[in-house]
This record gives structure tokens, C-alpha cells and sequence, in this order.
């Protein structure tokens, strides 16, 4: 008896269950056989300006938040504020902006040298076979320039000097001064040697292109040894915020007690120095095998 008095209600709980997944099933197969009804006649034409709109504001978001990436430490900063109640994530956040946004400029102009540096190598290229295309030294500069864009600010100068007969070494020279561009100071010492000893340029141009991008692969074999490093420099930064949330889904509310007792704070407070000195201390390590 007792079993079947057990048995009762959970009979009557899995019966209540499969009619409300049956129920389930009839709604959505009859939302989606209205959807392509509606689809069919063309009465869901109406929601697409809705949708384009949408699609249209996300698109526009993006954009804006692309090249404005550090304003995102604030949302996270009062996501911490709220859970902790106090207003040190948002003082904190509000610090982390300029920081993160140096850091952020400092990616930016590396990734550009990198581009600046891969742009010289296709320019000596691009000179190479146009001069044995039969071309004149200064149209393959100036074909190639063109071309290639890989000069960026610093070519029109370079165009000026190879279309009026300028000067070429002494503009590629002046370019070779920017960042990313100190191939170019090559370029203009072979320049130079074949309009003063009657050498071949494009042999000359060619054997730069050749170590150019030797230098290029070194320096990518040597980031990609960095690789590791690099991974340890990230999770060692990432074990204190894996701590605080281990502790937060375990309730021990580890931000009430970093941000509202003294203790905490204290811990806090040194911490975060030490976070901070350990990450930059590891980031001009790896910097410095980098640069050798």
C-alpha cells in the first residue's frame, strides 16, 4: 500500500510533465507553422525594417566600441560594484581607463611597425619585378609605391622625388626614420651604389628583400618560442580574479570582505600592487627576449 501510494503522485507529476512538454511541442509547432504562413503571404515583411534597425544599431556599436575598447573596464566596474556594494570597483575602473587605453595605443602602433615593416619587403619586391619588367629605377619606384601603399604618410615624398627626378636615396633615407620603415634606409644605400657604381639595382633590391624577410621569420620563430611565456605572463594574471569568483560561487562573498572590512582592504591594497608588479616585471622579461 505504501508503494502504491508513492507511486500515485509520481505517476501524476511525470503525467503533468509530459502534457506540459506535449503542450509545449503543439504552441511552438503552431508559432512555427504561423511564422511560415506568414512568411508565405508576406505578412512578416512588416518586421524586417525592425530586424534591419537592429541589425543596423549592433553594427553601429560595434564600430563605436572598436576603437573606444577601454571604456569597457565601466561596465565591468559596476558589475563589481553591485555585487560588492561599494563604490571602489567604479574608482577603480574609472583609473584603469587611461591604463588600459596607453596600453591598447602601444598594441596599436606595434601592430602598424609590423605592417610598416611587411610593406617594405613587398615594395622591394614590387621594384624588383617591375625593373626587370624593363622599366626606369624611378617609375619601378614609383609603380611600386603606388601599388603596394606601403609607405603610408611617408610616400609622397618618395613619389614627388621618383616622378620629378628628385632626389630618391635622400627621401628614402628621410622615410626610413619612421617606425616600421628602417628597411627603406637599405633601399636607399643600394639606390645609391647603383647610381653611383653602375651596379644592378635590382640584384641589390633583391638580395634586401631576401634578408628582409629572414629577419622577418626570425622574429616570428622567436615570438612563437615567446608563446609560452607569454600564456604563463595571462593565467598568472587571471588566477586572483579565478579566486574571487571560485569564492563567490561557493558564498563565501570574498568582495563584502575585501571592500567593507579593514583586512580586506589591506589585502586588497597589496594585492593589487603585487599583481601589478609581477605583471610587469613578467612583461619586461618576455620584452627583453623579444628584443634580443
Amino acid at each position: 500500500m505504501s508503494g502504491t501510494a508513492v507511486g500515485v503522485p509520481e505517476a501524476l507529476q511525470a503525467a503533468a510533465l509530459c502534457a506540459g512538454a506535449a503542450a509545449g511541442l503543439t504552441v511552438a509547432g503552431r508559432s512555427e507553422g504561423s511564422r511560415r504562413a506568414r512568411a508565405v503571404v508576406g505578412l512578416g515583411a512588416e518586421r524586417m525594417p525592425m530586424r534591419a534597425g537592429w541589425e543596423s544599431g549592433r553594427i553601429r556599436l560595434v564600430k563605436c566600441l572598436s576603437g573606444r575598447r577601454e571604456w569597457l573596464c565601466l561596465p565591468v566596474a559596476l558589475a563589481l560594484a553591485g555585487l560588492g556594494d561599494s563604490v571602489l570597483p567604479v574608482l577603480a575602473g574609472v583609473a584603469a581607463v587611461p591604463v588600459v587605453r596607453q596600453w591598447l595605443r602601444k598594441r596599436r602602433l606595434r601592430g602598424e611597425r609590423e605592417r610598416r615593416a611587411d610593406g617594405v619587403i613587398d615594395l622591394c619586391g614590387a621594384v624588383v619585378g617591375e625593373l626587370r619588367a624593363g622599366h626606369e629605377p624611378g617609375q619601378a619606384l614609383l609603380v611600386a609605391v603606388h601599388g603596394t601603399g606601403a609607405l603610408g604618410t611617408a610616400g609622397p615624398p618618395v613619389s614627388a622625388a621618383a616622378r620629378f627626378g628628385g632626389d630618391i636615396p635622400r627621401a628614402l633615407g628621410q622615410a626610413a626614420g619612421e617606425p616600421g620603415l628602417e628597411g627603406l634606409a637599405g633601399v636607399a644605400a643600394c639606390w645609391r651604389v647603383a647610381a653611383d657604381g653602375g651596379a644592378g639595382l635590382a640584384a641589390g633590391l633583391d638580395r634586401l628583400e631576401g634578408a628582409l624577410r629572414a629577419e622577418r621569420r626570425q622574429c616570428e620563430q622567436l615570438r612563437a618560442q615567446l608563446a609560452g611565456a607569454w600564456s604563463t605572463v595571462v593565467v598568472l594574471a587571471a588566477l586572483p580574479t579565478m579566486g574571487l569568483g571560485l569564492g563567490t560561487a561557493l558564498g563565501a562573498q570574498p568582495l563584502r570582505v575585501l571592500l567593507h572590512t579593514p583586512a580586506g582592504l589591506a589585502c586588497l591594497v597589496l594585492g593589487a600592487s603585487l599583481e601589478a608588479t609581477g605583471l610587469v616585471w613578467a612583461t619586461r622579461i618576455v620584452r627583453k627576449g623579444e628584443a634580443a
